[in-house]
This record gives C-alpha cells, structure tokens and sequence, in this order.
C-alpha cells in the first residue's frame, strides 16, 4: 500500500492483520476442493449474498511481483467478521475461476473504520 503523504500508516499484511487481530478480525473465509466458501470453525456454506466486503487491502511487493497479495474483511448476515487472504497477479490462492467469481459477486460496502 502505497502512502507518500503518511508514512504512520499500516503498510505491510502483517501490520494491518495486527491491527485486526486487535479487534477481534482474525477468523478466516476459504473457499474449500468443492468451491464452497466457508467460515473457520464452521460448517455453514455461504453465498455471495451472504457476504460483505468492508475493506480492501492490496499489498505489492518491492522487487518480486510474487508477493503481491489482497486482503479482504468480510462480514456475514450475522455479523460475523473475517478477512479472505488471496496472492494476485499471475497467481492466486485459489485454482480455477470459482473463487474469482465468487468473489465477484459479494456486494462491497467499504467501511472508514478500517482505514489504518
């Protein structure tokens, strides 16, 4: 995350899962072999709808392409908030389109509470 006008500001994944971490935002989505997204420690298999994207982090690296990587905090209908972790470029976490067009398709209502 690029920042020449405040260098105070969360820069790198570590820092900003940190600061989630602080508020409790540390449980994790993950799209499963079978394409279905599902919180840690449950069972319950989410679509889309289902989901919220809050805040976007994207993260390049200096030198190395490869270790650019996004961030997501997500709330679910029951207020449940988690974070998605994806490499992007070339690569991604997650093999196939599945998870792109999942992910697509969450509606996104970006929150200033996790402007760090």
């Amino acid at each position: 995350m690029e920042n020449p006008d405040n260098r105070d500001r969360m820069t790198t994944l570590s820092q900003v899962m940190e600061r989630l971490r602080e508020r409790g935002i540390h449980r994790e989505f993950r799209m499963n072999e079978a394409c279905e997204m599902k919180y840690e420690d449950s069972e319950k298999n989410y679509q889309p709808d289902e989901l919220t994207i809050l805040k976007t982090y994207r993260f390049e690296g200096d030198s190395n392409p490869d270790d650019s990587a996004v961030l997501y905090v997500l709330e679910d209908n029951s207020g449940n908030k988690g974070i998605i972790i994806d490499s992007y470029g070339a690569e991604s976490n997650y093999p196939g389109h599945e998870f792109d067009t999942f992910l697509r398709d969450i509606p996104i209502n970006e929150s200033d509470e996790y402007n760090f």
